[in-house]
């Protein structure tokens, strides 16, 4: 079993750091203090991190925090960052009119 997995161990008590106030995630404002709390209150994967604070879940899709988050909840874990398991990732999705589909649907059929 993984050490990630194993809730039953004891991390230790939450200690505010001297650069808890550094923003991690520009996109949605979220702290290295924010990201350690959230260890503490319970949220051990990266998965759980980004929907618990939505982390990742700005406009660049974690590609300039992704890393960061990663190493610290491996150093509030006491682990190596290799054995957290990835956040799951999706496509940014926009709203799509319905007449961009009829479009594409009519080239389609003037292909044939």
């Amino acid at each position: 079993m993984k050490a990630v997995n194993d809730r039953s161990r004891d991390i230790g008590l939450f200690e505010e750091g001297e650069d808890d106030d550094i923003i991690i995630c520009r996109c949605e404002e979220i702290t290295k203090g924010e990201i350690r709390k959230a260890v503490h209150d319970g949220m051990w994967t990266l998965t759980e991190i980004r929907r618990y604070l939505r982390t990742g879940m700005g406009l660049c899709q974690g590609q300039t925090c992704s890393r960061l988050v990663k190493s610290i909840v491996a150093r509030e874990l006491k682990i190596s960052p290799s054995e957290l398991e990835p956040a799951t990732s999706r496509v940014p999705m926009r709203p799509i009119e319905m007449r961009t589909f009829a479009n594409e649907r009519e080239a389609e059929a003037h292909e044939d």
